[in-house]
């Protein structure tokens, strides 16, 4: 049966055609599932060695897929530098890389159809977002191996907006350009709109501004944040989702609603696994997302952990596409801060905050041991106007009440925690010093 089943016909990368997707059935998932699987076999020594027990296995079902085991960065890393490519050198014409910061760098080939895809798929992510051909996007995020920067160029130059490729920093000539050449879109991380927001106000450069759309990334940021910077720069804002391993930013984004990140399933396959059993959940359920490639081709990726925390949404979206949702990513689960005997996530203390009356958007927090025990700080912005000290009992009672456990809590005049031109650094764990 599954050999009479063709993938879909329809110019899937096209953002004309974001809201007239064909929806797929789970008939054409299960194809496009054996098609990779087969197509690893055939061509990729990492998944032959990986999948050798598999090699005349048959995928008859979606339950079957998920006998498949899963693939992690660690396997990523041991494969440096390029054991994961899957196509002859010939066809590689680009490589991007993570930072490496926490281990070996992962790099990841990219063949033609790779580049073009990714293109395509971040047009469409514009697109989403209200961003059409006569708008000037500003482009803050890093190039180089990583694949920020150019990803954002190449989906703004798809679509046939102007592309401003700023890069990181220089926050002077950030405001310039963005003054001078009316820039009317903004692609950073969080941390970055913030500090370009703070900069806007305190240079009274608001009137002369033209933004009105916000696309960030790359990191966890919550609702007070999004409506600080929405609030002093004038835009609406749009979260974008992507990780280096798969292709990059630009695989999901919010759609005008901002009900979940759409993800593009002609491209991609996401389960949503419990991650200590590693058993798949169903929709509606938090757990951590796993990633399998459906058109990839110079590293293609079968059942890949991403360590994001979200669950998959389920029902159509108020918007009308076709493109199902998850959830805004809650945290890692690598970034889980473990403390008597409590796991806490980043999108928890944010929302600790956006339930205190007084408190921001920005926050630190401190892990100590003290006398053979483990202590929790909590430094937390407060809004102008608000007293320290109610704010700092406002958001000690509610973090008991919500997570279950008792911190310290010091509440302090808003601007005083450091900004980034990057991702902002939130957890400082000194407990191993």
């Amino acid at each position: 049966m599954l050999d009479k089943v063709r993938p879909l016909e329809y110019d899937a990368c096209d953002s004309r055609d974001l809201l007239a997707t064909v929806e797929q059935s789970e008939e054409h998932r299960l194809f496009a599932l054996n098609r990779v699987f087969r197509k690893v076999m055939d061509s990729s020594p990492f998944y032959q060695r990986k999948f050798s027990a598999f090699a005349s296995w048959s995928m008859e079902t979606l339950e079957d897929f998920q006998e498949l085991p899963f693939t992690t960065k660690e396997e990523l890393r041991e494969g440096y530098p390029l054991g994961l490519q899957s196509v002859p050198n010939r066809d590689i014409v680009r490589i991007h890389s993570s930072s490496g910061t926490t281990g070996k760098p992962v790099i990841i080939p990219y063949t033609r159809n790779d580049v073009d895809h990714w293109a395509k798929m971040f047009a469409r992510c514009f697109a989403m977002a209200g961003v059409t051909p006569e708008d000037r996007v500003q482009i803050t995020p890093g190039y180089g191996l990583w694949t920020a920067g150019i990803g954002f160029q190449a989906g703004v130059e798809r679509l046939g907006a102007m592309a401003v490729p700023m890069g990181p920093g220089n926050t002077d000539k950030q405001l310039e350009m963005m003054v001078d050449l009316e820039t009317t879109v903004l692609c950073s991380t969080s941390s970055y709109a913030l500090l370009l927001a703070e900069e806007v106000q305190k240079r009274q450069l608001r009137e002369k501004i033209k933004l009105r759309v916000g696309i960030m990334g790359s990191e966890r940021w919550g609702e007070k944040m999004r409506a600080r910077i929405e609030s002093e720069l004038g835009i609406e804002t749009y979260d974008i989702y992507g990780l280096t391993e798969i292709y990059g930013p630009g695989i999901g984004i919010e759609c005008r609603y901002h009900q979940g990140i759409h993800y593009w399933t002609d491209h991609l396959y996401f389960e949503i696994i419990d991650p200590s059993t590693g058993k798949v959940l169903p929709d509606g359920e938090l757990g951590e997302l796993v990633i399998t490639t459906l058109t990839k081709e110079g590293a293609p990726l079968i059942r890949y952990r991403t360590r994001d925390l979200t669950r998959i949404i389920p029902g159509r979206c108020p918007c009308g596409s076709v493109f199902p949702r998850i959830d805004r990513i809650l945290g890692r689960s690598d970034d889980m801060i473990k403390i008597k005997g409590v796991n806490i996530y980043p999108g928890q203390i944010e929302d600790v905050l956006r339930e205190t009356p007084g408190a921001s958007s920005e926050y630190q927090v401190r892990l100590s041991r003290r006398d053979a025990r483990d202590h929790m700080l909590v430094l937390a912005e407060a809004e102008p106007g608000s007293d320290l000290e109610t704010v700092a009992a406002k958001i000690g009672q509610n973090f008991k009440r919500k997570i279950g456990i008792v911190v310290d809590v010091q509440a302090v005049p808003l601007g005083t925690l450091p900004r980034s031109e990057k991702k902002s650094k939130r957890v400082y764990d000194e407990r191993d010093i």
